[in-house]
């Protein structure tokens, strides 16, 4: 037993020592990696994305944990919070509308908890909300996830409006996340405890 637990320790140990640079690089590999095996692993893929939803709305709730255990929000992207509302809020109207499935329950519990991010963020934790990082202009992001969406959606059954919705959630889920990118490196900090993406 102990000859198995010292390769995994030691290349833990390695990991920590990085630059922050390196893990963000390694987390990269790994998560694509993932995806890759994942791919020819999984047959039914819609258990996937259940599972998916699942993960991200816990770990939308584990952040209000931290949150309200912490009483701090410094470091955390109130314009993230709020373009992940805005796609989660339109991948309701589209799962509602297209589905009203497993996927609309777990879309309106993920939904639920980011918006009490945004209320905590907004109102509880206003003090400690660091502004002046948080700059990025979220409609840099909405409108060109628009346009996309506009000449980029998928060709399905659904009416032409909806299958722009389906397409403007998935482009702006892909790249909601800058803003909060961006925090971390104007403030140098990499959030472990708060990060929960």
């Amino acid at each position: 037993m102990r000859a198995s637990k010292r390769p995994i320790h030691a290349v833990s140990t390695w990991v920590r020592r990085q630059p922050p640079k390196v893990k963000a690089f390694l987390a990269v590999v790994s998560g694509m990696a993932t995806l890759v095996l994942l791919r020819f692993i999984v047959h039914d893929h819609d258990n996937l994305f259940v599972a998916a939803e699942a993960v991200h709305s816990i770990g939308i709730s584990v952040l209000i944990y931290k949150l309200m255990k912490e009483k701090t929000c410094a470091g955390l992207s109130l314009k993230t919070q709020e373009l992940t509302a805005i796609f989660l809020a339109v991948r309701l109207y589209c799962s509602f509308v297209m589905e009203y499935d497993i996927h609309t329950l777990l879309d309106l519990a993920t939904l639920a908890t980011t918006i009490w991010v945004i209320y905590m963020i907004r109102f509880k934790l206003r003090s400690s909300y660091m502004e002046d990082k948080d700059n990025f202009a979220i409609y840099y992001v909405v409108v060109p996830c628009a346009v996309l969406a506009l000449l980029i959606h998928p060709t399905t059954s659904h009416n032409l409006l909806n299958r722009i919705f389906w397409a403007f959630c998935v482009y702006l889920e892909a790249v909601s996340v800058l803003p909060q990118l961006r925090v971390m490196q104007n403030t140098k900090v990499i959030y472990r405890r708060l990060t929960c993406f």
